[in-house]
């Protein structure tokens, strides 16, 4: 016994949460709650177990404020943390640093493996998404026929905009509301009874809307020739038809607001048209008017019957001047030949006076 070492329970303890400590990193550990039990102090110890083993955890108050769901006896989960030794007890434990339901975490996983394979295969893609008529005469809505979702899109269509609705009643959650919702998308594409189509539901947990997330009701809502809105869940709840589909609204009481036009911008729109098409016919005639004006006066200046009266007026001035012209022409007449004399005389007058001057020069010579 002397080459024993000897160690104290204590010391052995001591050195197996040493040796836990520094060899293991932060685990992930699925098990189920048991023993559930959250203390006045904000802390929650429970144990996980499953078939073979038992596993103590301790979830500190700092570290559980983030939890996003009440944990319970029975309920699968997913626990991160570090492994400890508590020398005391002389048992092992997990500090929970983080924990998730175990379905929702296999849920997630699906949806992000089913999300890249579509987006790789291009279905999400902006250049295959169809545009809605922006005056659609029906349109065809697929949920359930009593759920809270319908009733909204009713009451804000039929406030916004006068269009009749056609309801293809379908489960929206669970195994079964995938095939469902696809017969609907399959009739309206048959029917083409619809401008487009709704797919819509409320609010709920994540499994829920998982339905929502189906890879042939994502196919079918991409091979739709309809448009189609999606519009499932709240404004941060994200699914698989949201991307695919046409357009996505954040709530249904949005995709009925997207839907439609609200008839009281299109009254205000409608009014404003008018407004400027009656300015631009006034602006018009008035532009048309004057010149049109400038071409009467214009074309009464040559009217037959002023042509004629400025005609008749110039002859019968004529006329008058004619008839003055012969009025005076012997007094006309007789002044000319009293000229003509006094000329004559005075060309006698100046001849002999020549005459008489030449005889003179030449008696001279």
């Amino acid at each position: 016994m002397e080459n024993v070492i000897i160690y104290s329970v204590y010391e052995i303890t001591r050195q197996l949460r040493q040796v836990i400590e520094t060899s293991l990193q932060p685990v992930f550990v699925m098990g189920e709650i048991s023993g559930f039990i959250r203390h006045s102090s904000g802390h929650i110890y429970f144990n996980l177990k499953d078939e073979n083993a038992t596993l103590r955890c301790t979830f500190f108050k700092g570290a559980n404020a983030s939890l996003t769901f009440q944990p319970a006896d029975g309920m699968q989960v997913i626990c991160f943390g570090k492994l400890t030794v508590y020398e005391k007890g002389g048992y092992y434990n997990l500090n929970v640093q983080n924990m998730q339901e175990a379905g929702m975490g296999l849920l997630q996983q699906k949806f992000e493996q089913l999300k890249k394979k579509l987006e790789k295969e291009g279905l999400f893609a902006a250049e295959h998404k169809k545009p809605l008529p922006k005056y659609p005469d029906r349109i065809g809505i697929i949920t359930s026929p009593t759920g809270a979702a319908l009733q909204d899109i009713i009451n804000i269509i039929k406030r916004r905009y006068p269009v009749e609705l056609i309801v293809y009643p379908a489960l929206v959650q669970g195994s079964d509301a995938p095939p469902q919702i696809i017969q609907g998308i399959k009739y309206f594409n048959k029917t083409r009874d619809v401008d487009f189509i709704i797919i819509t539901r409320g609010g709920g947990s994540q499994e829920d809307l998982f339905c929502f997330n189906d890879e042939a009701l994502a196919r079918a809502i991409y091979d739709s020739s309809l448009p189609v809105i999606s519009a499932v869940g709240h404004e941060i709840d994200f699914t698989l038809a949201d991307f695919v589909a046409d357009l996505r609204a954040p709530t249904p009481s949005a995709a009925a607001e997207l839907a439609v036009p609200d008839k009281k911008d299109l009254l205000n729109l409608l009014a404003s048209l008018k407004k400027r098409l009656d300015l631009s016919v006034q602006n018009n005639f008035t532009g048309k008017r004057t010149p049109l004006l400038n071409l009467q006066l214009e074309l009464a200046k040559y009217h037959p019957e002023r042509v004629w009266r400025g005609f008749q007026q110039r002859f019968d001035m004529a006329e008058m001047a004619l008839h003055n012209a012969l009025k005076q022409l012997p007094e006309k007449r007789l002044q000319f030949e009293m000229k003509a004399n006094n000329i004559m005389q005075q060309l006698n007058s100046r001849i002999e006076l020549c005459l008489a001057k030449s005889k003179a020069d030449c008696n001279l010579t």
